[in-house]
């Protein structure tokens, strides 16, 4: 493995740019990849500081909204609510208008 220029590893024939590796970045995280393993973070700094980055980021994201799938009882209650207010206008198909924001 051979430096060329600032960002650039050679191994071999293949040259590995930052760029290369930013633009596998969404695959390798969508993948859970295991990115300790991965040989230009080990041997770039600015790389391996984004990747640090981008992991606290998606770990802070989570602590922002805790994520709860309604029960099966909110969708039937908002189903009968519909239900009943569309009876209530003469059996008009469309679905309720919110009222504007702030009012």
């Amino acid at each position: 493995m051979t430096r060329t220029r600032p960002g650039e590893l050679t191994l071999g024939k293949t040259i590995m740019t930052c760029a290369d590796f930013q633009d596998r970045l969404p695959e390798l995280f969508e993948l859970k990849a295991d990115l300790s393993a991965d040989e230009h973070l080990r041997t770039c700094e600015n790389c391996a500081a984004l990747v640090r980055d981008l992991e606290y980021i998606a770990q802070q994201a989570k602590l922002l909204l805790p994520i709860h799938e309604p029960s099966p009882t909110v969708w039937d209650r908002i189903s009968t609510a519909m239900r009943n207010e569309q009876g209530s206008q003469g059996g008009s198909s469309k679905p309720p208008v919110p009222p504007p924001a702030g009012r």
